[in-house]
Formats: C-alpha cells, structure tokens, sequence
C-alpha cells in the first residue's frame, strides 16, 4: 500500500479548512503517476483543551504548535499546518524541523461583526465587546475608551454564539477566518489597518516538515510559497523577535508592498489603550527584516520596553 502524506493540524473548524486548503493543493501538485494519498490528523493541543483562561496565562500562542509539531517528531503527520500569527517569533523553532513555506496571505485585516450591524463608531456608548487579543483590545479601547472589553476564547462558532446569545454588543476577530468558514457576510466592518494594525503574520498559513524531508519540503515549497507576502511576514516577525513579544503584551506589525518599496507599521501598546505608541519604515523589500528590527527599535527607545515589561509583571500576577 502507499504510504500517506500526513497532514497534522489542530481539529477546530477554521484549522480543518486551512489543513484542507493545503491538502487540495498539494494533491494537485503531486506527479502523475505519484498516487500518495493525502490525510489529515487532528491533533489537539493544550490551547485548545484550555479555553477559560485568557492565552497570557497560559503562555501564550505557542501553546498552539508545540503539540502538533510533537507529531512532526515521533512520525504520526509529516506536514503541520500553523497560522503564521501562532508562531512566536521569539521562539526557537525545533532544530529537527523547518517552516518550508509561507501561503499567499489573505486578507490580514481584523473584522468587527456587532449584534446591530454597527461598525465601530457607531456603538453605544460602554457598549460590551469581545476579543481573546490583548492586541486587539488595545487598539480598540484607543480609538474607542468607554467600551468595555472582555476576552472571549473559543472557535468561531463558538464566539459567534456569544454575540448572538447576547454576551457582548460586538466581537472582533480576524477576517480571514470568519471569510474562510464562510461567514462574511456577518461582517459589520473591517477595521482599517491605520486603526487596527493587524497581528503579526494574520491570514498567512506556515507549513512546517521535517528538515531531513528534503523532497517534502521541495514540494511543499514549491507548490505553497509566496515570496512576496513571506518577504512582508519576514518584517514582522523581525519586529515581534526584537521586541521578544508574546501574547502578555499588545503589539502589532504590517507590512505591505508600496511600489519597489515595503512599508511597514508597527504598535506597542497597553492592554486598556491609556497609551499607545506608533512607528513606520519604508524601504528595499531585500532589507525587511532589518525594517522590522529598526521599527522595533525605534519603539524601544520611546518607551516600548518599559510598557512590556509592566505588561508581562501584570499578567505574570493575574490571578
């Protein structure tokens, strides 16, 4: 019998959508005559067993791969699908393994769908909304500080469920997901990155094998990656690395293409929005990271350091 190509992925309905947009296309890209079925294998992880505890208490995003790259290692899956924004950049990855590609990247802009179909500016004053993003949450109570904001953890369903339920006013999430899962048209408004910059890597997927899968990771990589937008994701994650932020601490970066140049924008900020500083970049797309890191710093030097390590000693306290 031939032997499977075995996708791991989280079993959540927007991961399963994500493992089998990967799993289409590399069936589409397998030779002909190459008759290797294609699976998946859910794999469930720590941060999805734990949905009561807000993500900086748990530790954060990584608490999302570490399990399914635990697959990767002892043989049960071959491919791990990751969003690229639960991939901490300050983290070391396995040795053993390798992010072979970076998808073309959707639409990386956050989303707010509210009960009443009202965008952001028109919520009731100390109107109720949710997110399970400290990135998020800062953003929105700088534009908007008499909401009242929540966190709200589970799958989108799940989230949606709340709102409906009468939880909350509005909710926020990515709208990549709520596009995937076929739920667009719940959209109220999609946040402009100039108000909301976007997490770092939103609506991009990381394929990850194992490094001595040499052939693997040439076909995954030559059916998956997308230079251009891994270029852009590159930058980001650069600035997440200088910054060593996680999920205990609000920040943001976004970066796009502007003619022959990449421009990126950066954010640090506090949990309640009391203060948010801001920075951009603009140059030779083969100088991304360093853009990224020098935004990073440039946010350092203005106080950045200060309002993380406060961030992180106050969620390290939390009860």
């Amino acid at each position: 019998m031939t032997t499977p190509i075995r996708i791991a992925t989280r079993g959540s309905q927007l991961a399963l959508w994500q493992a089998n947009h990967v799993k289409d296309a590399i069936e589409r890209a397998l030779a002909a005559g190459d008759h290797r079925p294609v699976e998946l294998v859910p794999i469930e992880t720590r941060g999805d067993q734990i949905r009561d505890v807000p993500l900086a208490k748990l530790g954060g995003k990584g608490l999302f791969i570490k399990a399914i790259e635990q697959a990767l290692l002892d043989g049960r899956g071959d491919i791990a699908v990751h969003s690229m924004k639960d991939i901490p950049a300050d983290r070391e990855l396995e040795p053993s393994l390798v992010i072979a590609a970076v998808t073309e990247r959707a639409d990386p802009r956050d989303a707010l769908v509210s009960r009443k179909n009202l965008a952001l500016a028109d919520l009731p004053e100390g109107a109720h909304l949710g997110t399970a993003s400290l990135r998020r949450m800062c953003m929105l109570k700088s534009a908007r500080p008499d909401l009242r904001v929540s966190t709200l953890r589970g799958n989108v369903p799940t989230r949606l469920g709340k709102l409906d339920a009468g939880d909350f006013d509005a909710i926020a999430l990515s709208a990549a997901g709520l596009s995937r899962l076929g739920y667009g048209d719940r959209i109220a408004e999609i946040l402009a990155p100039d108000a909301c910059i976007p997490a770092v890597g939103q609506g991009a997927l990381g394929i990850q094998v194992r490094r001595a899968d040499e052939a693997l990771a040439a076909l995954v990589r030559e059916t998956l990656d997308h230079a251009a937008d891994a270029r852009r994701i590159a930058a980001e994650r650069a600035f997440l690395s200088r910054l060593e932020g996680g999920c205990q601490t609000p920040m943001a970066a976004y970066a796009r293409f502007e003619g022959e140049s990449i421009a990126i924008d950066g954010a640090v900020g506090r949990p309640d929005g009391s203060e948010l500083l801001r920075a951009a970049r603009r140059g030779d797309p083969a100088d991304a990271e360093a853009l990224g890191a020098d935004l990073a710093d440039e946010l350092l030097g203005r106080g950045a350091g200060t309002i993380l390590a406060e961030c992180i000693a106050a969620a390290e306290a939390a009860p």
